[in-house]
């Protein structure tokens, strides 16, 4: 019974977490508000009843809004956009049962904190129009132009919204225990609410300046269901789709295993949530998201470290916040409709401030060229070029210098008067090759030259064809060979 409370009380927290966040980034994607309540439906019920994880919560990420706007742009259609999440969901399957939650470790640290802060950013350029009032189809860029129109109404809301949750993560708040456990961005929310209330009272001219949400309602799952939106399968036609479904595969299955990665430092489970099994649940629940029409899923650190931190003790809680999502979504849509636009505009301004804090910034360039520069080079091909490519760029940078790192270490000459030590610190390939010629031919006439390499298990052939070369010309310049490598002889 004692569990029972918690993980209800656990589950009630969450939701009023997720309700917000749900609503605003269905918003933030162009997308209707019940889109968002569906798919955190999906991720809470759905998803949960496959996933190894007793406290990871899934749902709509904002992290996902920028793709999603991006990809609906290029489809044409949301329709479309379905038909490339329901083959994001098979890729993700394919991937679960092909084991490749293993190769999360490959991906550099400074690529995925690179991608946390390009969605920040990115959120934060999309969602600054809203907080000003000039509508979600304002671009950033026409916020300089004189023929802009501002909502006083919609600035004062997000401002409040922002000042809000500000408040509630500082020490003074905190402290209250009373208040620790109700969710900032829902306390911004009903502010919002609050001044819609105010203002159809008092100035009901300017309520038309502040756009809300704006949710069907339906007497029934019958009207509900036919309300949702089916996948264009012509569109399998299209390549951009394919694009579309790997970008969307890859980038949520990677949130998915950093927020289990995060999620295990703060609730160790033994033994640990396998990664392949979150892939194959992410999978369907993706799938199902297509087919009904809802947005992409993935494991949420913000929701799931809620849940622990609230007290919850198993998957019930989970379930509990997806079922609430649900009855909210079905009879209470006239409440809902009060919360205006910019106060979900203010929680996910928040939410990028958060991934793309000037701290983050600070602790990549305290750590190095080696760190900063595949970050920024992240970040710049995200925003420049979209999603995936950016961290493809990231990648090939931070490779680009992990391999010239690897070279400038690998061979060292040593000089001691006319003795030279050729040290061989790791097994060398014919990437190798140019620097090895470039310490050989360091190496004067009449010397004598000896080869360490303890540390190398392996030659490659062209390596050896270079140590070939100069054994065979050694002899003619005096050059006196000692401990040189056998096989290269």
């Amino acid at each position: 019974m004692n569990t029972l409370r918690q993980d209800t009380l656990a589950g009630v927290v969450v939701f009023l977490v997720a309700l917000p966040l749900c609503l605003g980034i269905a918003q933030a994607s162009g997308l209707p508000p019940f889109v968002g309540l569906l798919t955190g439906v999906i991720g809470g019920i759905v998803v949960t009843a496959l996933s190894p994880s007793r406290f990871a919560v899934s749902g709509p990420a904002a992290g996902l809004v920028t793709i999603v706007v991006a990809a609906i742009e290029t489809l044409g259609s949301f329709s479309a956009f379905l038909a490339a999440l329901v083959l994001a969901g098979v890729l993700q399957l394919l991937l679960g049962v092909l084991r490749a939650g293993r190769f999360i470790a490959l991906v550099p640290a400074s690529v995925i904190k690179g991608m946390l802060a390009a969605i920040g950013i990115l959120l934060i350029m999309q969602q600054s129009p809203v907080a000003l009032g000039t509508g979600d189809e304002t671009e950033l860029k026409d916020l300089f132009r004189a023929e802009t129109t501002f909502s006083a109404s919609a600035m004062a809301v997000a401002a409040g919204g922002l000042l809000v949750l500000c408040l509630w993560g500082s020490p003074l708040i905190k402290r209250v225990k009373s208040l620790g456990w109700i969710p900032g961005p829902l306390i911004a929310v009903l502010l919002g609410c609050g001044a819609t209330l105010l203002l159809a009272r008092a100035a009901p001219q300017e309520l038309a300046a502040l756009p809300r949400i704006s949710l069907p309602e339906f007497a029934g799952l019958g009207e509900l269901v036919a309300e949702l939106e089916a996948p264009a399968w012509s569109a399998l036609r299209n390549p951009a789709v394919w694009t579309v479904a790997i970008t969307l595969a890859l980038v949520a299955s990677l949130e998915t295993l950093l927020s289990q990665e995060a999620l295990k430092k703060m609730r160790p489970q033994n033994p640990p949530p396998s990664p392949n099994r979150e892939m194959f649940a992410q999978g369907v629940g993706n799938l199902l998201s297509g087919l009904l029409g809802a947005m992409p899923i993935t494991a949420v650190i913000v929701r799931s470290s809620v849940n622990v931190s609230s007290g919850a003790q198993s998957k019930l809680s989970i379930f509990i916040h997806g079922g609430l999502l649900l009855i909210c979504g079905l009879w209470f849509s006239g409440l809902l409709a009060l919360i205006p636009l910019a106060s979900l505009a203010a929680v996910l301004l928040y939410t990028g401030y958060k991934l793309a804090t000037p701290r983050l910034f600070i602790d990549q360039f305290r750590l190095g060229p080696t760190q900063y520069v595949p970050f920024l080079a992240t970040i710049g091909g995200i925003i420049g070029f979209g999603m995936l490519a950016g961290i493809g760029i990231g990648i090939a940078v931070q490779m680009a210098f992990s391999l010239a790192c690897s070279h400038r270490h690998a061979l060292q000459l040593a000089r001691y008067d006319d003795h030279y030590v050729l040290r061989i610190q790791q097994n060398l390939t014919f990437l190798h090759n140019p620097h090895l010629l470039a310490l050989l031919a360091k190496i004067p006439e009449k010397s004598v030259v000896f080869v360490e390499q303890d540390s190398a298990g392996y030659l490659d052939p062209d390596v050896r064809a270079v140590l070939d070369d100069f054994a065979e010309s050694a002899p003619q310049r005096g050059i006196r060979l000692n401990q040189w490598p056998a096989e290269a002889r």
